[in-house]
């Protein structure tokens, strides 16, 4: 299954048309994604079917955030919940600990809509307490490279994650998952979800023809063996 992250609404309507399973909608590729505009999402409703899950993250940064920035958030789930599928976020403490009690209430205001925790998750001291806790909350996923810059490098804690917790909690590999290396770190990480900006040139626009080739018959095959 294959993520696609889209920092506009032609990129998402590019990644739906080549074929992805999901769009993660953001804003601002050089800040590392931010929460995107309502009228982007009500325009993606009028052009694809493809499920769209909306980034709720006030600024580019760390992820300890103000009680002014935790109000904003709060608004924004409750702003796009009605025509979003899912949320994508994630709430550190002051020494990048998963904040239990902030993350618990969004995932409830969220529900039932489903919500990732993103690569906040990559900042964390221990993988495995985050884990645990971040199941707690009530999230159905992870996003992450393994506590690495990239996936290249995280892979193998990624396969110890999944080995460990995959019952009962979904990891989406991502962090430079490119159509070159995404069946070999699929079958080295065993998950079911890959996510990529799937960026090929200068700028933040998807590369429609690079979602197709990750969306290959080895991707594919591999989800199922």
């Amino acid at each position: 299954m294959l993520e696609i992250a889209c920092f506009n609404t032609s990129s998402a309507i590019a990644a739906a048309n080549a074929g992805a399973d999901r769009i993660e909608l953001c804003a601002d590729y050089a800040a590392g994604g931010v929460t995107p505009s309502l009228d982007s999402l009500q325009h993606l409703r009028n052009k694809i079917r493809t499920p769209v899950n909306i980034m709720i993250r006030p600024r580019e940064g760390d992820f300890d955030y103000s009680d002014a920035e935790f109000q904003q958030m709060k608004s924004e789930i409750e702003l796009f919940k009605p025509v979003s599928s899912g949320f994508v976020f994630g709430i550190l403490d002051d020494e990048n600990r998963v904040d239990e009690q902030r993350n618990q209430e969004l995932v409830g205001l969220a529900a039932p809509l489903p919500c990732t925790f993103h690569r906040a998750f990559d900042q964390v001291p221990d993988l495995h307490e985050a884990t645990e806790q971040i199941i707690k909350c009530g999230f159905i996923s992870i996003l992450t490279s393994g506590g690495q810059a990239t996936a290249i490098v995280g892979a193998e804690s990624v396969a110890r994650l999944q080995k460990k917790f995959g019952d009962n909690i979904s990891f989406i590999l991502g962090g430079g998952v490119r159509s070159t290396n995404a069946e070999s770190l699929q079958r080295q990480t065993n998950v079911l979800w890959l996510h990529s900006a799937a960026i090929t040139k200068s700028g933040e626009d998807v590369d429609e023809e690079e979602v197709a080739r990750l969306l290959s018959p080895p991707v594919r095959e591999s989800e199922v063996s």
